[in-house]
């Protein structure tokens, strides 16, 4: 009876004790104290994660690094380890299809995950700090400097540099971007290089020029960015210098290129009549500063930057001046000719006129175009007098050409390359057709009155 009575005694304690063992003994994977931000990770030795890691792609990593601050810490060490280095920093920069990537994959798509990737694991930190990480992270891949590369022109290194930048810096506001761009200007040196540049001779470092140029349009400016974005880099390029060192970074970094070695044309504008496509990117960057998104910039900083470029490394042909100002869009277009109206320069905006309809002409625009321009510009004259005088030099500058260009083509023998009889042939043409459009228009209106 007492031992059996003693055994009873003893055997309820010890269900009590197994029943609140089994109600307070932790799941697998799980802390005793409170669920783990690792989930079920948590049972995995760190290796083990990695490795796991290695099965997933960079948007579904990205995806994870959203899960909580530990497995986005987990994450950053992944990052900088040697394997994880191997695994995200791809650097086939000169054969840009991935090797077991869908057909038509690039590495630019690459990167643009890894800059989503980034931005997500270093969200808590403090602008200064993430910089310096991805910095950290980045400083290993040469293509990525400006001096880093041996063939830069078919490299896509900086154009990968520029996706990931772009992904990592949306959404920030002014004050981070100017961090970020100071940042880069410093860690690059560019401040000295551009300086070396926009005092030298143009052409004098040209190697140099080439670097510049691929290195601000392909990391800071990079394709596809937003207009508000593109100004906003463009103006941090610019603004620090004055408007003589301004235009001629601005040529640098949008002007003509040889198609040979990618080197800065800077006799192109001088030498002789250029296409629509040496000027375009030209054209876009005015009126790119023109726009609403430029802030910075008033009518009176680009028209006297379009001064300073047309001068560039000598004064331009006049016909290039033409061109350049047809492709910057009609505003930016009426508010230079006006400003020679408003400053008595009716000879020179007279010319200009001139040449603009021998590109209509040339370039097949119409040339009602150039007649409403030149009707716009003639309300800009305060007087009746300034009116008149400007529309004499109008006519007076068509004759002139014509006997120069006549004369021309009478002087000497012509041979295939010579284009004074085209030249001649054009002109003829565009004064034909601008005088036929202003007739329409003289017609048009007495015949409704």
């Amino acid at each position: 009876m007492t031992s059996s009575a003693g055994s009873s005694c003893t055997s309820a304690p010890r269900q009590k004790q197994r029943r609140s063992c089994r109600l307070s003994c932790p799941t697998p994977g799980r802390d005793s104290r409170a669920p783990s931000a690792l989930g079920d990770f948590q049972t995995l030795p760190l290796e083990i994660f990695q490795m796991v890691l290695n099965y997933l792609s960079v948007k579904d990593i990205s995806m994870l690094s959203m899960v909580s601050k530990t497995i986005s810490s987990r994450l950053i060490h992944y990052i900088s380890t040697s394997s994880g280095t191997r695994r995200l920093l791809l650097q086939d920069f000169h054969n840009p299809e991935l090797p077991g990537r869908k057909e038509g994959a690039s590495i630019l798509e690459h990167y643009r995950s890894l800059g989503l990737l980034l931005k997500r694991c270093t969200l808590l930190l403090p602008t200064r700090d993430r910089l310096k990480y991805v910095h950290k992270v980045l400083s290993g891949v040469s293509c990525f400097k400006l001096n880093g590369c041996a063939s830069p022109l078919q490299c896509l290194g900086l154009q990968c540099y520029g996706v990931f930048l772009q992904i990592l810096t949306a959404g920030w506001d002014k004050l981070e971007c100017h961090r970020v761009f100071n940042f880069l200007w410093e860690l690059s040196n560019l401040a000295r290089k551009v300086q070396t540049v926009v005092s030298g001779k143009p052409g004098s470092a040209r190697r140099l020029e080439l670097r510049i140029r691929l290195f601000c349009r392909g990391v800071l400016l990079s394709p596809g960015s937003h207009r508000s974005d593109s100004a906003f880099w463009l103006t941090r390029i610019l603004k620090p210098w004055p408007m003589v060192n301004q235009a001629r970074l601005l040529y640098i970094l949008f002007g003509p290129v040889s198609s040979l070695d990618g080197h800065v044309v800077w006799q192109k504008m001088i030498e002789g009549p250029t296409d629509e496509t040496s000027l375009k990117g030209l054209a876009d960057a005015i009126k790119l500063l023109y726009g609403t998104e430029a802030r910075e910039w008033t009518a009176d900083d680009v028209i006297s930057l379009v001064d300073e470029l047309s001068v560039l490394p000598q004064e331009w042909l006049m016909e290039n001046n033409a061109r350049l100002l047809l492709l910057s869009g009609n505003s930016i277009c009426f508010t230079f000719l006006a400003s020679k109206a408003v400053n008595g320069r009716a000879v020179e905006l007279a010319r200009l006129l001139v040449f603009m309809a021998l590109v209509c002409e040339k370039d097949l625009y119409c040339m009602d175009w150039a007649v409403k321009m030149m009707q716009k510009v003639c309300k800009v004259f305060s007087s009746p007098w300034e009116r008149n005088n400007f529309l004499q030099c109008l006519e007076n500058t068509f004759a002139h050409m014509l006997m120069d260009m006549l004369q021309a083509v009478l002087a000497g023998e012509r041979d295939e390359e010579d284009g004074s009889f085209l030249n001649l042939f054009h002109l003829v043409n565009a004064q034909a057709n601008f005088h036929k459009e202003i007739l329409y228009l003289a017609m048009g209106s007495s015949s409704s009155t």
